[in-house]
């Protein structure tokens, strides 16, 4: 169950990708956050008025330390994207599959399965041929904006690890969701408050933040929550890192994006690596030929 919910977030912010960028070229970036953020958490606080009452100790620091991470990575990733390519973009912050298991094993010396580290190496590999591989010829890369993706990375990683480690995350996860949603808000808010919000315009922009809000944000990062509490912090940067295969299905059936290698072996790597990453250890090995014991002496 842990790893379907991670599935639906990894399709549920895959399709958001394309959504967002196209909402950006009529909205700035700042406004869209904080509205898009601000739905999400008060339409999960409607749904459940009372779910931040009489909360756990530590569940408020530790949704307002998730949100702190998560805003500030999103927030750096969007102002470096305006100056950055979108497939180095992409591959970048795509690279926290990697910093997850490294920071882990630096700051709580948490120990990754030979069989976890080969599905982080494959999603990487994925990642290169979705990005990389399509070509930036002619496109410089400004390594101020380089350096600020990848520090979104890194703040991303650590999310992973905070979500996966807090101890109160079962009792709290739905308290722990609406907290950091609210955060993420309330930090974008502050960057569009000086020019005023900008609300969509057309029947269409509306549809597309609503997607945004109780799709993407709303429902994503509550099955998040959710999720984790199931899969290890490096299995679920595995299978969040699938997210390039869901905009490129989107764009393949409703944008008439070409098939081709490049999107069938990016495709192909990253799914075996989901798979490494959710199939359990004894789904592998019923798999493998049984030996007969040794006869004893």
């Amino acid at each position: 169950m842990g790893a379907v919910l991670l599935l639906f977030v990894s399709a549920a912010w895959g399709s958001a990708f394309p959504l967002m960028k196209d909402l950006t070229t009529r909205m700035p970036v700042a406004d869209l956050l904080t509205e898009r953020y601000a739905v999400s958490a008060l339409l999960l606080l409607a749904l459940r008025p009372r779910c931040l009452r009489g909360l756990p100790r530590g569940v408020w620091p530790a949704g307002v330390l998730l949100g702190v991470l998560f805003g500030v990575g999103q927030t750096t990733q969007a102002v470096a994207l305006r100056d950055l390519p979108s497939s180095i973009s992409g591959f970048t912050v795509g690279s926290y599959v990697v910093i997850t298991p490294v920071l882990g094993l630096i700051l709580a010396r948490t120990a990754v399965s030979a069989r976890t580290w080969v599905a982080v190496g494959l999603s990487t590999a994925g990642m290169a041929v979705f990005t990389l591989l399509r070509g930036v010829e002619g496109e410089s890369v400004p390594t101020l904006a380089l350096s600020l993706t990848l520090l979104s990375a890194v703040l991303y990683a650590g999310h992973t690890l905070a979500l996966g480690g807090f101890a109160g995350a079962r009792s709290g996860a739905y308290a722990i969701t609406v907290i950091q949603l609210g955060v993420i808000a309330l930090m974008t808010g502050l960057l569009a408050l000086p020019e005023g919000l900008t609300l969509p315009r057309t029947p269409g922009d509306w549809g597309i933040l609503a997607h945004l809000s109780l799709v993407a944000c709303a429902l994503g990062f509550l099955a998040r929550s959710f999720g984790q509490l199931h899969v290890p912090p490096t299995s679920a940067a595995v299978i969040l890192s699938g997210q390039p295969l869901w905009v490129t299905a989107l764009a393949i059936a409703a944008y008439g994006e070409r098939l081709t290698w490049t999107v069938i072996l990016g495709g192909g790597l990253t799914a075996l690596a989901i798979l490494l990453a959710v199939l359990p250890k004894r789904a592998l090995s019923a798999a493998r030929p049984e030996r007969d014991p040794l006869p004893s002496r």
